[in-house]
């Protein structure tokens, strides 16, 4: 069977992506930062027609077109789209690749005529991305070079055997040559590939390489080029089927081992982990129940997550018995393989367990810990993060000693720039035994911060003669006195 390639060309992908989004009625680009400037990445059809170009400097834009909208380029939510694309794609056929950051590739070999030959299944494709809103260009031929020469170059469609007459006409920047090859072949007086193709071979090579003549076999037919397919994602699911239904939750908690099992080993062969796992229970009246655990770290250890679902089981209506179990990972991220160690790292794994068990209660996002941050502002030396999506970090580093607790300042009575002999706070009566200071922070004046708008303040940490050891602050540019916290 004759190999038949479909190339899908979108030239205006990244901006259609978003228009389908948000919908815009006007010049609209999308800018990204190349070098030391912004410039154009991508436009939609009313700003080609005011004469912009790709890669023209965004101030340039700006100056011929002052109606320009514009938002950043994201490419990585372009090559998701694409990668859409490819699996909408599959409905033509089962060989779908990428093309570059902006086409795909379909062999649709043997697959033509359940749509009623090729001119219908290309009419089909163009009507349905008319319809999504997604500008298209199609190429047909026997060769995946020929097929991405029509789809660029304003031809649509070889007819089968016909590919060599049907692309001699094209420019050889149809070749997918680079464009300085491009250039210097144009210079020469080859313009189109009929022209390149009368050129003695041994002469082209000497001048340009073999890149010239293997596109140009390629294209032709005489060198083979292969088409990647599309690695489906990865699913890790499992199920059974009961012949008998059950209803206890020790014999639920049975079947989940043996599915757990299963699926950890499909997760140990990619080295993934599962961080959100959902158990379906199909009762008999065919109504189900979802059992979700959410996991502070990924795992793969069934011996592990077994216990975890003991709660979630336990809280499921069997009704009149289940007769179907389905574990699914619907949440994975990367676990590679570690190497082995007589240290071992048995207390994280156990607070791990106890962050996940807490958190099926009351939310992961509800169990937190302390970060350090880069600042020596009191208030800001420090962010408070989810313990399940963040890692301990340390030493907690500081020249001085900080308080146990820190609270909003609390103005005190108080003359001149040391600690006061004698003073109230929280309707109790202090003596300074011993002052030890002063350490001086400034403020941080890239930001706005109202608890810092009487400038410099000079700490103390001061041991009264009560047994209670005080953090005190005093502020030279307006003279007062402060409590900020408290030591151990």
């Amino acid at each position: 069977m004759r190999k038949r390639v479909v190339s899908l060309w979108f030239p205006r992908l990244p901006s259609e992506r978003v228009g389908r989004t948000q919908p815009i009625d006007a010049p609209f680009a999308l800018i990204q930062h190349q070098g030391n400037s912004d410039r154009i990445y991508c436009l939609n059809a009313q700003a080609e027609q005011m004469g912009l170009q790709r890669g023209m400097g965004f101030s340039d834009a700006r100056a011929f077109c002052p109606s320009l909208r514009s938002c950043p380029a994201d490419p990585e939510a372009d090559r998701y789209f694409l990668r859409i694309l490819a699996r909408w794609a599959g409905r033509y056929c089962p060989w779908v690749g990428l093309d570059g950051a902006d086409g795909l590739v379909l062999n649709i070999a043997g697959s033509a005529h359940l749509f009623g030959g090729e001119a219908a299944m290309l009419a089909d494709m163009r009507l349905r991305m008319a319809r999504a809103g997604i500008t298209v260009r199609i190429g047909l031929g026997d060769t995946r070079g020929a097929a991405w020469g029509l789809a660029h170059f304003g031809r649509t469609m070889a007819e089968e055997g016909a590919t060599p007459e049907q692309i001699a006409s094209l420019p050889v920047a149809a070749l997918r040559l680079e464009e300085k090859t491009v250039v210097a072949l144009q210079r020469l007086g080859v313009q189109q590939i009929a022209d390149l193709i009368a050129l003695p071979r041994a002469t082209v090579t000497r001048r340009f390489g073999k890149e010239v003549l293997h596109r140009l076999d390629q294209a032709l037919g005489e060198l083979p080029e292969d088409i990647s397919p599309l690695r489906p994602p990865a699913h890790y699911g499992v199920r059974m089927t009961l012949p008998e239904p059950i209803g206890l939750s020790a014999d639920v908690m049975a079947g989940t081992e043996r599915l757990l099992e299963q699926l950890c080993s499909k997760l140990k062969k990619d080295e993934k982990g599962a961080r959100v796992l959902q158990l379906t229970l199909r009762r008999v009246d065919q109504a189900s129940q979802q059992v979700e655990l959410r996991l502070a770290r990924p795992l793969r250890d069934a011996a592990r997550i077994l216990p975890l679902f003991e709660r979630g089981v336990g809280q499921a209506d069997a009704g009149y018995g289940i007769d179907q179990l389905r574990l699914e990972a619907i949440g994975v991220e990367p676990l590679p393989v570690q190497q082995m160690s007589h240290v071992g790292n048995q207390n994280k794994d156990r607070l791990d367990d106890l962050i996940t068990r807490i958190g099926t209660r009351i939310g992961l996002e509800n169990v937190q810990r302390f970060l350090p941050a880069d600042s020596h502002i009191p208030e800001h030396s420090f962010i408070i993060a989810p313990a399940a999506y963040s890692t301990p970090e340390g030493p907690w580093f500081a020249q001085r000693p900080r308080p146990l607790h820190l609270f909003p300042p609390e103005a005190i009575a108080g003359v001149g720039k040391r600690p006061p002999e004698r003073f109230r706070w929280r309707r109790m009566s202090f003596a300074t035994g011993k002052a030890t200071g002063p350490e001086r922070i400034a403020p941080e004046w890239w930001l706005a911060d109202e608890n810092w708008s009487s400038g410099l303040r000079d700490y103390w940490k001061v041991d009264t003669k009560q047994g209670r050891r005080l953090w005190l602050f005093y502020t030279p540019q307006k003279p007062g006195w402060f409590v900020q916290g408290e030591f151990a």
